[in-house]
Parts: C-alpha cells; structure tokens; sequence
C-alpha cells in the first residue's frame, strides 16, 4: 500500500502563525466544544475524534488535564444536532470544531464571536462561512474536504473500472450538500459529455429514496453510481453499498470508508489527517491566534481504495493500472 501526498494550493504557505508560546507546555485549563456529525456508535467516526485527540495530545493538550473537551455527537439537519449546537455554544468555549457543512452553518448562525474551526467542509467559500480560503475574515476557518474539480475524476475512475457504463447518477441529499448543484453539477456535466455518459441529478432524503435511485439504475445494464461529498451518503454507507451490489451496480465514492464497507472505489481525502491537522488550528486558537489571521487549508492526502471482493461480485476485472495505483487493495 502507498500513500500518495499532494500539496494543497491555498496560497502555498503552511501555517501563518508563529506563536511564542509554543515551546511552553500548556497548563492553563481551555475548553473545546466539538460537534461530529455521526452516531456515536459508527467506528469511522470514533476514528476520526481520535486522530483530532491525538493531535491535540501531541501538542500538549489533554482532556482532563490543561483541556475540558465537550463532545456531542448527532447527524445533520436533526433536532438534536440543533439543540447540541445551542448547548455548546452556550457552554462559551475557547474554540470549537464543527464537523461538516450543516454543522458549521449551525454555529454560524449562533455565534459570532467564539472562534469556529470546520473539519471536512466541502465548498467553504461558496457556503458562505469564509471571504476567501487565504483570507478567512470572521470567526472561522478550517479544512476542507475537496476541491471542485475531482467530479471529473470521480467520472473518469468510474468509466475505467466499469467500461460498460453508459449512465451515472450523482446520489446527494441536497439539504446537507447544496454545494453538489452549484460548484460540481457544471463540471460534471462537462465530464459527462466528454465521457459520454448520461449524467443522472439522484437527490435522495432517507432509505426509500436511496433504495429507488439504486433499483431505477440497475433495471438496465450500463448504470453507474456517484455516491457525493455529502455527511448523509457517509452515514448511510451501508444501505447504499448493500443496494448498488445487489442491483449490480458499480459505485465511486469520495470516502475512503465507503469503499472499505463494500463500496466499489473510492478516492478522496483522508479524513483521518484532516482531523489530525484540524488540531493544529484549535492549538494556534488556544495559543491566541485568531481565525482571521489562520488561511483555510486544503487535503495535503488522497487516498483510492478499492474494493476486489466488491469488484468480483459485480463481475468486474480492475485494470492493472488501477491496482497499481491503489493505496490500499481490499481482497
């Protein structure tokens, strides 16, 4: 398995800060409030709390000690993320980490002034929560989660492991991915052409519009599945994987844990790292760094997965190349 790294382009410069006190050991207890945007029971998710954790730990932070961290834990758009995001806000911590976009534009909408680090937000600029990603202004900034021109890619990987494919839905939910219309629709419709592939808009709400999406795409031979940069398709993996298979139809997906549970091919950023790098700005923001002062960064880390027993029972042979390109090869 390799991993391949790439340097983000925002603006070219790593981190602006240079803080004095960063060689002190911390010893003043701050407070973090943190919003996932999953059920505490789903282990990808646990996953990525513990690379945030330990990167907070790695730079002297530890819960209990010199931190009191507060996390909830609640998937978008539902009354209980609302009423986490209230309560923590309400809690007035130093800084804190909103996972996704819904869940940031929550905390937008409440508070103005605790500074606000997103994880994993797709269309940072265009959702309204920064000026620029050189420029944040405001109280927030963050990491996003990818950039707008890999609707091509996603396309191109999926023609290449399923040749046959002659239409392809983008599966989204449009209150929690409102930027698939505006920032990626247009390039996918580009790609489509240049593909010539049927490009399919397949905006889903729950389990019954996910399972008559898969069905409508696997009545024909040569249907394909776009599974989007969207926090529902992640929690709702397992339906969409279990459906695109037993439909025979192939799927790409921008996560790489969809792709570990069954899903076709994934490439995306890797989610782990962007929390793990996230704990850096919470660090530079309890050191007195503001979010204004902090440029928001890009995934420096893609990683493709693909899935062979998934492949072997959509009867497909992955091309060589892709093999070889994989960082990591599920048999």
């Amino acid at each position: 398995m390799r991993r391949r790294e790439f340097i983000a382009l925002t603006g070219g410069a790593a981190v602006a800060w240079q803080l004095s006190a960063r060689a002190q050991q911390p010893n003043q207890m701050r407070s973090v409030g943190v919003l996932m945007a999953y059920d505490e029971t789903d282990p990808e998710a646990k996953a990525l709390l513990a690379a945030f954790t330990q990167g907070l730990s790695e730079l002297g932070w530890t819960d209990g000690r010199n931190l009191r961290l507060d996390v909830r834990w609640a998937p978008p758009n539902t009354d209980a993320m609302r009423t986490y995001v209230k309560e923590l806000v309400a809690l007035q911590p130093d800084v804190i980490l909103a996972n996704t976009t819904v869940v940031t534009a929550a905390f937008q909408r409440e508070t103005q002034t605790i500074p606000i680090v997103f994880s994993i937000v797709a269309d940072p600029v265009g959702s309204g929560f920064v000026a620029s990603l050189s420029r944040p202004r405001g109280n927030i900034t963050g990491f996003g989660s990818v950039e707008a021109s890999f609707a091509s890619k996603w396309l191109e990987l999926l023609t290449e492991i399923a040749p046959n494919i002659k239409r392809t839905a983008i599966m989204f939910k449009p209150e929690t991915a409102p930027y698939i219309r505006s920032t990626f629709l247009p390039l996918f419709e580009v790609a489509a052409q240049s593909f010539k592939v049927t490009l399919i808009l397949a905006p889903v709400h729950d389990d019954d519009e996910i399972e008559m999406a898969i069905n409508a795409l696997g009545h024909e031979p040569g249907g394909g599945l776009l599974a989007m940069p969207d926090n529902f398709v992640e929690v709702h993996r397992a339906r969409i994987v279990s459906l695109a298979v037993r439909s025979n139809v192939p799927t790409v997906s921008q996560s790489a844990v969809i792709a570990r549970d069954g899903g076709l091919l994934s490439y995306a950023a890797d989610f782990r790292d962007i929390f793990r790098r996230s704990a850096r700005y919470v660090d530079g923001i309890l050191r007195g760094a503001k979010p204004s002062e902090l440029p928001v960064q890009m995934p420096i880390k893609y990683l493709m997965v693909i899935n062979l027993k998934t492949a072997r029972a959509l009867g497909l042979t992955v091309p060589p190349a892709l093999l070889v390109a994989a960082d990591e090869v599920i048999e």
